[in-house]
């Protein structure tokens, strides 16, 4: 039973040699960040298991890989990429990774947050052109920051909120608890949170989940922080709620298209801070994300 990782980045190339054991199966590692479509089945020939980071895997392609059985993607968001029901019907299995980057991604939500409060961004870019230009931020001491959804990452979110001596409010779709969070409606996190971070995952229920009708029941003037997927949120919707000031700021890592392309409207806005879906880059996180990768391969089993 031999494994590819298909598409092996130099840094995360580098964490493979780090943290790789003897006794793991056999992955080759290749070097090859982005794979033209055309050489997808040709190269998947004859391994039985892949380590995905970021590349498209169309049903019809793996379709003609038979030896093919498990696609092990390096994250949650897989559904970004391939169609895991489709791949079950040809007998490929799609495992998903949880949880290795939970105070990488908490960490950078925050850091957003502060950012988008202060105006760093803009003053930034103000200074680079040869302005002194001085925001009057929002003091966030005191102040509620909602949690829409509550999994590993909404609860770091939370213990560095907490930390901060914030309030801190959530919802989530199945019952949770977690000392000093409060939990309430949907309506209520809406209404009450000056801070709102996205926690969701993407699939079927929670595509557009943020939509033109529930940013309109948002606190006037809300931060909106987004590091879990781009799609979650109806971005045209809240584009017009940043253009007309309903939103006060937006903070985001991802994005519906990426990369996001020149010129996108977000780029625009002043009061929009963006990073380049890199919340979870981090050394720490790398390294548990490609030895929990490895160990879902020791677990695997061909049937």
């Amino acid at each position: 039973m031999q494994g590819l990782f298909l598409d092996a980045n130099g840094a995360l190339a580098e964490v493979f040699t780090q943290v790789v054991r003897a006794d793991d199966k056999k992955v080759h590692v290749n070097l090859q960040e982005d794979i033209p479509p055309g050489d997808l089945v040709s190269l998947l020939q004859g391994y039985d298991f892949i380590l995905d980071d970021h590349t498209h895997l169309p049903t019809e392609a793996l379709a003609q890989c038979p030896q093919l059985k498990h696609v092990i993607f390096l994250g949650t968001g897989a559904r970004s990429y391939m169609n895991p029901e489709q791949l079950a019907e040809l007998g490929i299995t799609v495992h998903i990774i949880k949880g290795y980057g939970d105070t990488a991604v908490a960490e950078h939500a925050i850091a957003l947050m502060w950012a988008a409060s202060r105006g760093l961004a803009a003053m930034d870019r103000g200074m680079r052109a040869g302005q002194w230009l001085r925001t009057e931020g929002m003091q966030l001491t005191g102040k509620t920051i909602g949690l829409l959804g509550f999994g590993g990452i909404a609860a770091e979110v939370a213990r560095i909120a907490l930390g901060s001596g914030m309030r801190v409010i959530a919802w989530n779709r199945s019952t949770k608890t977690y000392p000093g969070v409060e939990f309430v409606s949907l309506d209520r996190l809406l209404a009450e949170s000056e801070v709102l971070s996205v926690h969701l995952l993407l699939n079927d229920d929670t595509r557009g989940f943020l939509s033109a009708e529930r940013i309109a029941a948002m606190k006037s003037g809300a931060i909106l922080v987004n590091t879990a997927r781009g799609a979650i949120i109806d971005e045209a919707a809240m584009v017009a709620a940043l253009q007309s000031g309903h939103l006060g700021h937006a903070a985001l890592d991802v994005f519906t298209t990426e990369p996001l392309p020149l010129g996108d409207v977000l780029t625009t806005l002043p009061n929009v801070t963006l990073s380049a879906h890199s919340a979870f880059r981090t050394p720490e996180a790398n390294q548990n994300l490609i030895r929990m990768a490895l160990d879902i391969a020791q677990r695997i089993r061909l049937g």
